[in-house]
Order: structure tokens, then C-alpha cells, then sequence
């Protein structure tokens, strides 16, 4: 389990992750955050994405056709209404019974403000194997980013499938993430399991 959790957390490359220092929708609230090197006034507190944003983001960040992006971020925004911010980053799982997964990313929020974040977690279930992917969670009801520094367990019979992608829902007070992913990436139901989100990288899971 240990040598599995090692070679997640260093093999696949997720010290160095690709994930752009610019906000992908072109968020000018963020892109003036970075020039002034601030964090943004509290006027835009509660700000949230559009669809046209995030279908553009989704389908650069995992590679998948606009009309496929769109399928997917017009049922979230029916099922959950707009996120105030969402992850870009990538992530390394594996499992047979119970199994581990490691991942990434950028927070970025609506009002400008970004950080670097990394997940991991046990999953549970019939899984045989690895896989290496990027993923894309929309993020809801976040009015602090510090606050998404916690466990979030998965929300059983959330997971479902559009335009290929698959996503699955996380809830912590109040506090709800949809990781999608594609491909490989896209493993549903018992294997969930939970995540906790962190400020740095670690191997130990639980």
C-alpha cells in the first residue's frame, strides 16, 4: 500500500503539474489579481461563472469537444446552479479492493483570487489497475477558499455520465465539489470513496 501511495504521489508527475497560472476562462478579476500581485476586494464576493466560461475551460483543460463540454456544464448548472469557482489539475489512481489516489491543481475563484491545492484518499471498491488523468471540479458554496482545506466524502448514487465524461458529487458542510474526469479517469460509484483536499503534497492517504 505504502510503495503504491509512493509511486502515485511521485511517479506521475504531480510535483510538477502543467496546470496554467492564468485563469483558462480569461477571468479579468483574476488576471488583475496576478498583475498586482493582491488579493481581490471583497466587491466581488459571491461572484460566480457563467456557462460560456466554463464550457470553454472544460473543454481545453481535458480535451473534449465544445458540444460535449456543454452537455455536461448545462446539466451541473441545472442540477447545482453556478459554481463561485472550480479545480483544473491532474491526479494518479489505483486500486484492487481498496485502493488510493493522489492529484494537483489550481483553485481558481470568480473573484480573482487563485492557490495551488492538492487531494488525495482511499477508494473503495472492484477497481484492478491505475490511471493518470486530468480532471475539472466545479466548486459550490466556497465564500472562503481556506475552507476547502478539509475531507470531503463522496455523495452515494451521484455518479453519472454525459458526453463521455464522468463526474460524482463531494459534500462538506455546505460545501459541494463535482470532480469530472474522462477516459480512464471517469471511475463511478463504490469506488468514490472520499478526498481530502490540502496546502501540500503528502503519500499518507487517510
Amino acid at each position: 500500500m505504502l510503495l503504491l501511495a509512493f509511486l502515485l504521489a511521485t511517479g506521475l508527475g504531480l510535483s510538477g503539474c502543467a496546470t496554467t497560472q492564468s485563469d483558462p476562462t480569461g477571468n479579468r478579476d483574476s488576471r488583475a489579481a496576478q498583475q498586482q500581485n493582491t488579493t481581490p476586494s471583497n466587491h466581488n464576493k459571491g461572484a460566480t461563472y457563467n456557462e460560456t466560461e466554463l464550457v470553454s475551460a472544460l473543454s481545453t483543460h481535458l480535451g473534449v469537444t465544445a458540444e460535449s463540454a456543454g452537455s455536461m456544464i448545462e446539466r451541473l448548472f441545472r442540477k447545482q446552479g453556478s459554481p463561485v469557482g472550480y479545480i483544473t489539475g491532474q491526479e494518479g489512481s489505483g486500486a484492487f479492493v481498496a485502493g488510493l489516489r493522489y492529484g494537483d491543481g489550481t483553485l481558481w475563484m470568480k473573484d480573482g483570487s487563485h492557490q495551488k491545492i492538492y487531494w488525495r484518499g482511499p477508494s473503495i471498491g472492484w477497481d484492478w489497475g491505475g490511471n493518470a488523468s486530468k480532471v475539472f471540479t466545479l466548486v459550490y458554496g466556497l465564500d472562503d477558499p481556506n475552507f476547502i482545506y478539509r475531507r470531503f466524502p463522496g455523495v452515494d448514487g451521484s455518479a453519472y455520465i454525459v458526453g463521455g465524461m464522468g463526474v460524482n458529487y463531494q459534500r462538506a458542510e455546505g460545501i459541494t465539489l463535482a470532480p469530472i474526469r474522462t477516459g480512464v479517469g471517469a471511475r463511478l460509484g463504490a469506488n468514490v470513496g472520499y478526498l481530502s483536499y490540502k496546502r501540500k503534497k503528502g503519500l499518507w492517504p487517510f
